[in-house]
């Protein structure tokens, strides 16, 4: 995303030399410059992040209740090396394991709890990736049983609206979502949608490397920050021209945030 918007920069300031319009092509590709070192060097991405983030930084204290739910949101499979099984993906793996460690904390109250893990197969890979997510929790501890898996969603709002459908059955009274730091902004508007207000749990934060030498790390973070943004502006668009389904108006579901 980043390297196409630079690229149609280069290519416009190009055509414009070509026309003989020097001085626009001299100011695009200055501008295009400038642009290149400011997010290949740290500052764009780090404050791209930093705005998605920071409010996620500290972790909360979670009151656990008689009855609690972890959402655990997937972020994609991969297969093995030997192309057979699948797997969570690398950037899952921050989220399972802390979700397995609240599940953890949880249990140690002597009370019901429910990790609930939502995601289907997005990736067409033969199985939802929360069936995946569901073993490799059970590997870490999560009874088999407390584990309930969410295979319909294909994006961030639809792992909210099926997951409501999930939550109202155990009707908790303390929600947690779990997701990456720089997922959670979009994650809270689409379930605060559907009339759900959990307590966000951030499994990881990104940081962008600041320094004179441009770094291609920093133009990944870039795209990956980007696709937040424009996430979130695609959920108020929809909603504007009413293409995302009806508010789920109620009670919110407490979040039982301490």
């Amino acid at each position: 995303m980043t390297l196409t918007l630079l690229g149609l920069l280069v290519l416009f300031s190009l055509a414009a030399r070509r026309v003989g319009r020097r001085w626009l092509a001299r100011s695009v590709g200055t501008i295009t410059l400038l642009l290149f070192l400011a997010i290949a060097c740290g500052p764009v991405p780090a404050w791209l992040l930093d705005n998605l983030q920071e409010d996620y930084a500290t972790a909360p204290f979670i009151h656990w209740s008689t009855r609690n739910v972890i959402v655990l949101l997937a972020a994609g499979t991969t297969r093995s090396s030997s192309g057979v099984s699948l797997q969570p993906t690398l950037f899952a793996n921050g989220r399972i394991i802390e979700a397995a460690a609240l599940y953890r904390q949880c249990k140690l109250s002597a009370q019901q709890c429910i990790l609930l893990v939502s995601g289907g197969d997005s990736q067409h890979h033969g199985s939802a990736e929360s069936t995946v997510y569901a073993r490799v929790l059970a590997t870490l501890g999560v009874s088999p049983q407390d584990i309930q898996a969410e295979t319909l969603s294909m994006n961030t709002f639809e792992n909210a609206r099926y997951s409501r459908a999930l939550v109202l059955i155990y009707d908790p009274q303390t929600l947690v979502l779990v997701t990456s730091g720089i997922h959670l902004r979009r994650s809270l508007i689409d379930f605060r949608h559907f009339s759900m207000t959990p307590i966000p749990v951030a499994s990881d934060q990104l940081e962008a490397t600041l320094g004179f030498w441009p770094q291609a790390s920093n133009l990944e973070l870039c795209d990956v920050a980007l696709h937040e943004y424009i996430g979130i502006a695609q959920y108020y668009v929809y909603n504007a021209l009413g293409w995302n389904s009806m508010p789920v108006l109620g009670p919110a579901k407490p979040s039982g945030a301490g």
